[in-house]
């Protein structure tokens, strides 16, 4: 049975396809073009696949643009009584607000600022950063440190989404893990601050920001009217209610291990959705490609903050619906690093939590209210009761 408590105190990341960083910049924020190109077209395509299933005759806006280190698309019904464009601009205007507070990269956001000010002093923020690492510091609780926005100084160590990434020596490692602990995130509510308490610390919200942008794309449609929508945010999926006729979204779930698969099938399954978000999580989104072509083992951007590692549980890919963004951008990296049994147990306990686990025998586990919403799935691959 699930615990409804757990809701009230913790609840308030269809395609995954995260953009990677190399050599390109925009402002100050570097990206792998290659890879982001790459990526960004088979998600128009899967985009494309969805939306044309629908051809009810209604008009739309479709639009996009690069934000929060991802492309985001948008596809946005127009009708009678709604402010389509408006909202549009208007949800564009709020995700490139987030990113300047938000961003690990610009030296002027609110996160640079905080871990500038590591073990030195409090920084005052915007109520939109205060929010989102306050929701990051109770799921670093909920989880017992699955989750922790404070991997940053490893993450850096491995470098593996940037120029230079390599295997750290196990020194250097244990190094830094004494950095990693989001207790020791000090927040201020009445003050607005954010203080890390030991020098070198630092933070990174992009296992989280964009859930939340979603979340406020969602808020500003709706507010224009818009009863129909669908936003990709770089594999965050959020819709408004189903297609115009009334049908639910199918949201595409991408195949963990599309290079292996010789029908190259890009989803795995399918789930359909007429409000959620939909989110997933990874090991074949940012990785060293050199070292697993000559080693075989995948050295991947979901670290284990126990172990200042790439996680290796044997969970390759973790698909969370619910209705809030926010809350399945942190669980679907939480629950990977949590692995399957504790995974798909704390999504049961949690109150409008689905989740979908898959490991590297590509078995498919299954949260218990998530079965009658799958379909499609993959001939490689077996999903257990």
């Amino acid at each position: 049975m699930r615990n409804p408590s757990l809701k009230n105190k913790f609840i308030y990341k269809c395609v995954n396809i995260r953009a990677s960083r190399k050599v390109c910049r925009k402002g100050s924020q570097q990206v792998k073009k290659t890879k982001i190109v790459k990526q960004f077209i088979l998600a128009a395509l899967l985009l494309a696949t969805l939306i044309s299933c629908n051809n009810t005759g209604g008009k739309r806006i479709e639009d996009n643009l690069f934000a929060l280190d991802t492309y985001i698309s948008f596809v946005v019904s127009t009708g009678k009584d709604q402010d389509s464009r408006a909202g549009l601009d208007s949800a564009i205007k709020r995700i490139q607000d987030i990113e300047k507070r938000m961003s690990v990269t610009l030296p002027d956001s609110d996160i640079s600022k905080v871990n500038k000010a590591a073990g030195k002093e409090p920084v005052k923020v915007h109520s939109d950063t205060f929010y989102v690492i306050q929701k990051a510091i109770q799921y670093g609780e909920l989880t017992q440190g699955s989750f922790d926005i404070s991997i940053r100084p490893v993450g850096e160590l491995w470098d593996i989404s940037g120029d230079n990434p390599r295997v750290p020596y196990k020194t250097e490692i244990e190094q830094l893990l004494p950095l990693v602990d989001y207790r020791k995130i000090k927040l201020d509510e009445q003050e607005q601050t954010v203080f890390l308490e030991q020098e070198g610390m630092s933070i990174d919200l992009g296992g989280i920001a964009k859930g939340y942008a979603g979340d406020e794309v969602v808020r500003i449609l709706k507010e224009h009217g818009v009863s129909h929508a669908l936003v990709n945010l770089g594999g965050n999926i959020a819709v408004i209610n189903g297609k115009e006729d009334g049908s639910p979204w199918r949201i595409g779930i991408q195949n963990p291990r599309l290079d292996d698969d010789s029908e190259r099938r890009g989803h795995v399954a399918a789930i359909t959705t007429t409000g959620n978000s939909i989110v997933t999580s990874g090991d074949y989104e940012r990785y060293m490609v050199e070292v697993y072509k000559q080693t075989g083992k995948r050295y991947h951007h979901i670290f284990d903050p126990e172990t200042g590692r790439p996680t290796q549980n044997s969970v390759i890919s973790v698909t969370i619906v619910t209705e809030s963004g926010i809350d399945a951008d942190a669980l679907s990296t939480a629950l990977f690093v949590m692995g399957v049994e504790k995974g798909l147990k704390l999504a049961n306990e949690l109150e409008g939590i689905e989740a979908m686990i898959i490991d590297e025998g590509k078995t498919i586990y299954l949260s218990e209210g998530l079965k009658d919403q799958i379909s499609a799935i993959h001939s490689d691959y077996n999903a257990v009761d």
